[in-house]
């Protein structure tokens, strides 16, 4: 009975400690995170810089798992050398290990006034507070559950359930696997390290086990990035992969010599106690120092290792599900993905333009795969959002979710309509050699070019919401209106003098001239949240200003 409740004493403060962790890092990056993911991105020009930052990120962040993740989705984006990223998680993995010598330095005291601090911070009404709040909760549960682990601890000196731990020194294997399996399960290679901590404090540990359980975190700490990125691009993956490897290899080389360190410890003037947290600084020291000058060649091994995949042109290029935690970066990365949704639309209307005045065929025999793909990344975007709508937004950023999902939506319905409509009427016009009016042929290839340089227009006011801009597409869906108008009508007077080609074409061209309206008002459907805004637009029509 005495064993089971220490058990649960010792497992409720290790899951204290991992819920410590996690707020942490929720709080730092709704504070900082889009500081953080800048200076990430922008702090690898060289290997040094590259290291700090990879250090400053897992100091701030709590976990050189997130920072591995964020770091390899840099990669996948080209923002960081492949090289720079191998250096940022050497620094992350001394970040990690300088974080758990600060946490045993015994300042478990703190732990309610940060707290209270954290609390009064949270109450705030800034967001950015607020996560200040949520990180200075998390870093007061942390030193609680110091506390707790050390209490937990206490009684394992006479615990005949875990006398176990102390039989580990005459099987090093083992005692990695162990340890290892600890930091994969608790996806922290900290909070195995401070349970190691509160372990070598009752004095059932040996130094020598004590590195080898060390280097067991080590290694199980690497893991979780490993697994997180497989479903993501060959160039995540080689970060994430490049970073086990060097681990094992450190634990490979270290293994053998952990009775040796242990010696050399123990003659250094260090407190017993701190042993763990000294041997995995120790340890990461080195290992950063042997691995920097290699990581030129690690990147190089990685390419070969790890192949390049067959990309698939319906996979999303900038949706981050590690950026959902930061509004602003997850909205932006949206907005860029739906910009190269605009830019598969205007190579749809460029290529059904060209079959229209060359009778080509071979043009449109791209359409299918392009409209695949719009259907596909406008799907995706909106799940994506759904997505960050659950993280709660402020107002500003609802809105613009809805705007860049209502954006997409309407691109997807243009696609639609290039391929179910223009593409068999243009298809229809080259196959049976149909030739317009000369007036008929230019009224179409004018609209055509019009409504190619409005989804131009329309793409820039997704990014930049420009008034004026908006106000002048706004006009244009008028003269767009009127142009269509007036091409009917004058198709109809050809039709009433009887000329053979506008017979021919008839109905080809007044669907056409459909197509290309609807076309238009998705287009200009850019415009109306701006104009809306402004109070400007009502039931759709635009209201002079006073």
């Amino acid at each position: 009975m005495e064993s089971t409740i220490v058990m649960i004493n010792l497992f409720g403060a290790v899951a204290l400690l991992l819920f410590g962790l996690a707020q942490v890092k929720d709080g730092v990056s709704r504070a900082f995170g889009a500081r953080l993911r800048t200076g990430l991105a922008t702090g690898t020009r060289g290997g040094l810089r590259s290291f700090v930052s990879g250090f400053l990120a897992t100091v701030a962040l709590q976990s050189s798992t997130a920072t591995a993740l964020m770091v390899a989705s840099f990669v996948e984006r080209e923002l960081v050398k492949p090289r720079m990223a191998q250096i940022v998680l050497l620094g992350a993995n001394v970040g990690t290990a300088v974080t758990a010598w600060i946490v045993a330095t015994g300042i478990e005291w703190l732990s309610p006034l940060v707290i209270l601090a954290g609390i009064v911070l949270f109450r705030s009404v800034s967001s950015a507070r607020q996560g200040g709040g949520t990180a200075l909760i998390g870093i007061g549960l942390m030193l609680l559950s110091l506390h707790l682990l050390s209490s937990a601890t206490e009684p394992m000196r006479q615990s005949p359930a875990l006398a176990f731990i102390g039989l580990l020194g005459n099987a090093w294997l083992v005692a990695l696997a162990f340890s290892a399996g600890i930091a994969f399960v608790s996806s922290s290679s900290l909070a195995a390290v401070v349970l190691i901590l509160s372990l070598a404090s009752t004095g059932i540990l040996s130094a020598d086990l004590v590195i080898v359980l060390v280097l067991g975190a080590n290694l199980g700490g690497a893991i979780p990035p490993v697994i997180a990125s497989l479903s993501g691009p060959a160039s995540a993956k080689r970060v994430t992969l490049g970073n086990l490897i060097v681990r094992a290899a450190g634990c490979l080389i270290a293994l053998p010599l952990a009775g040796y360190g242990a010696d050399l410890l123990e003659m250094l003037p260090l407190a017993p106690p701190k042993l763990p947290v000294d041997a995995h600084l120790a340890f990461n020291l080195i290992l950063a120092a042997l691995a920097w000058p290699f990581s030129r060649l690690l990147s190089r091994l990685m390419l070969r290792l790890v192949a390049e995949e067959a990309r698939t042109d319906n996979a999303p290029k900038y949706l981050d599900n590690q950026e959902l935690s930061t509004p602003v970066v997850a909205l932006a990365s949206a907005t860029r993905e739906v910009l190269g949704v605009g830019d598969l639309i205007e190579r749809m209307l460029i290529r059904a333009s060209e079959a229209f005045e060359q009778n080509d065929l071979t043009k449109l025999k791209e359409l299918p795969s392009l409209e695949s793909q719009v259907d596909s990344l406008q799907q995706e975007v909106k799940i994506y959002l759904s997505k960050l709508g659950r993280e709660g937004l402020s107002d500003e950023n609802g809105r613009r979710s809805i705007v860049i999902i209502d954006y997409a939506i309407n691109l997807e319905h243009i696609g639609d309509i290039i391929e179910k409509g223009l593409a068999p009427q243009v298809a229809k016009k080259a196959s049976l050699v149909l030739n317009f009016s000369a007036e008929g042929y230019e009224e179409l290839k004018t609209l055509f070019d019009l409504t190619i340089d409005n989804l131009r227009v329309a793409q820039t006011i997704f990014v930049t919401r420009d008034f004026n801009l908006a106000k002048q597409l706004m006009d244009v869906k008028v003269e767009v209106r009127r142009m269509e108008k007036q091409s009917a009508e004058r198709h109809l007077e050809r039709l009433r003098d009887g000329r053979a080609d506008s017979l021919q074409t008839s109905s080809l061209h007044l669907d056409m001239l459909r197509d290309l309206k609807r076309i238009n008002a998705h287009i200009v459907s850019v415009a109306h949240p701006i104009l809306d805004e402004s109070g400007l637009l009502i039931e759709s029509r635009l209201r002079s200003a006073s």
